[in-house]
């Protein structure tokens, strides 16, 4: 089998298990309780406990639009993958026994937002939208100034209204709750569970830096060529530096400027979060 079919294989595996787990999440937790999230999904849980609609048949429907305007904003391909995503989805809804937890409202609603986000977060890995409403806040990001969250929170806000007009005070603010902790999976799913820190170290000691930095901490490092100096009372003055950058763990900060800081008290030192890496000495070494 070629690489491309394999990823392939991977990305509706993902789909798959992402849209058992969704299930899971409204039949389990959510539609027992009466509860609502955010998004399309949360459209088709209110107009289920509004109106007594199928709840499988109202994902299907709610996100056929957004699925053609996927087709047109990202792709076919991903336009595919969320069909497929929406009917597997609506399918366990449909027929997959799930059990029902009756729980504290607290714990349903964070237990239904994670497991939710987890499935919704899996299908994304796997190149599809299990709920629609990126597509739609892509779209819309294109015909007007604001960006992506203020639309996603725009929408969201008049679906918690209604919600709060309809179903009361109370259940709209576990779904508020419900959808926090879905998108916060979400970001864990999509972007790594793992969050790798950058670090950028401007040093005039940067060849002894290099050499324990990879010697002593086994980190792969990348130079880039720069100046250094140009101080307020000394702007005339620069020298030519390696700019030393490499990507750690959040548990190695620490002790990379500790090596830094004994190396050179004065050495710059900047870090920023990574969401996941891949590749190079980061890649997990199989075992023999």
């Amino acid at each position: 089998m070629s690489e491309a079919k394999k990823l392939l294989v991977f990305d509706y595996l993902y789909i798959s298990v992402g849209a058992i787990i969704s299930g899971f999440a409204l039949m389990s937790f959510l539609v027992p309780e009466h509860f609502l999230d955010g998004g399309v999904t949360g459209i088709s849980l209110l107009l289920h406990e509004i109106y007594g609609w199928n709840i499988a048949l109202l994902i299907i429907l709610s996100n056929l639009p957004f699925i053609i305007l996927g087709a047109r904003q990202i792709g076919k391909g991903f336009a595919i993958k969320s069909l497929v995503g929406s009917v597997i989805f609506a399918l366990c809804l449909s027929f997959f026994p799930y059990p029902e937890f009756h729980y504290d409202k607290l714990l349903t609603s964070t237990f239904g937002g994670f497991f939710l986000g987890l499935g919704i977060g899996l299908g994304m890995r796997g190149g599809c939208a299990l709920d629609g409403i990126e597509v739609l806040a892509l779209y819309t990001l294109k015909r007007t100034g604001f960006t992506m969250s203020e639309i996603i929170l725009g929408i969201n806000v008049i679906l918690f209204l209604i919600a709060a007009f309809y179903l009361g005070f109370e259940t709209s603010l576990y779904a508020c709750l419900t959808y926090y902790t879905v998108t916060k999976t979400i970001d864990y799913i999509v972007e790594g569970l793992e969050e790798y820190t950058g670090i950028t170290i401007i040093s005039g000691q940067s060849e002894l830096i290099k050499e324990k930095l990879v010697l002593e901490l086994g980190r792969g490092i990348t130079i880039y060529k720069g100046e250094r100096g140009f101080l307020k009372d000394k702007f005339e003055e620069s020298h030519d530096c390696d700019i030393i950058f490499t990507i750690i763990t959040r548990l190695e900060v620490r002790r990379l400027k500790n090596i830094v800081m004994n190396i050179d008290e004065k050495a710059f030192i900047f870090t920023y979060t990574i969401k996941e890496a891949a590749g190079g000495v980061l890649k997990r070494i199989k075992a023999h």
